[in-house]
């Protein structure tokens, strides 16, 4: 009888080993399109891979991210990207860094009349940056540029998002977590 929790603890460490890894990218894509506010605004996550630093999001035109003259909405283009950003670098970074969204700005360029799509990459060269910049324990702010385009690649968007970045243990956001790493927690379980 005592064999039965053994086995069940040895075949749970192996699917935490070897199925896990497989399965987080898919359901992070899928806990993201399911978030309340991006089916709502009709966002949705097309790549995300965080290992590789890069996410592309697209949001087509509809009834609910129309604005008063039939264009995409301001509010739901910034909200396309967002957290991904913060998100892609809390992971890249590792548990040793804390990660905060400091400041954003939009520029509206032309009138978004059919999908639009972004594409969020953080080289890897970014991240060894970064690395060197917050080893001694200052804060590091980044700033980081991304376009949403339309169908024709014509820029509808520029947003610029501004993260701070630190090493946790000189961070007074010590107790900072991911929900990402929540998720990852609850599958474990």
């Amino acid at each position: 009888m005592s064999l039965l929790p053994k086995k069940l603890g040895t075949l749970k460490r192996n699917a935490k080993k070897n199925i896990l890894p497989l399965l987080t990218p898919y359901l992070l894509k899928l806990r993201i399109n399911t978030y309340a506010p991006y089916i709502g605004a009709g966002i949705k996550i097309e790549h995300i891979n965080l290992d590789q630093g890069l996410c592309i999001v697209s949001m087509g035109l509809n009834n609910l991210n129309k604005n008063i003259v039939g264009t995409q909405f301001g509010g739901s283009l910034y909200s396309m990207v967002d957290p991904f950003y913060m998100l892609m670098l809390m992971h890249q970074l590792g548990s040793s860094y804390v990660v905060w969204d400091k400041s954003s700005h939009i520029e509206f360029i032309a009138p978004g009349n059919s999908k639009v799509t972004a594409r969020i990459k953080i080289p890897s060269a970014e991240v060894i940056t970064i690395q060197k910049l917050a080893k001694d324990g200052e804060p590091v702010f980044r700033e980081y540029e991304v376009d949403i385009v339309d169908e024709q690649q014509k820029v509808i968007a520029t947003v610029t998002k501004t993260l701070y970045i630190r090493l946790r243990n000189y961070s007074k956001s010590k107790n900072q977590t991911s929900r990402i790493e929540n998720l990852e927690d609850d599958l474990k379980s």
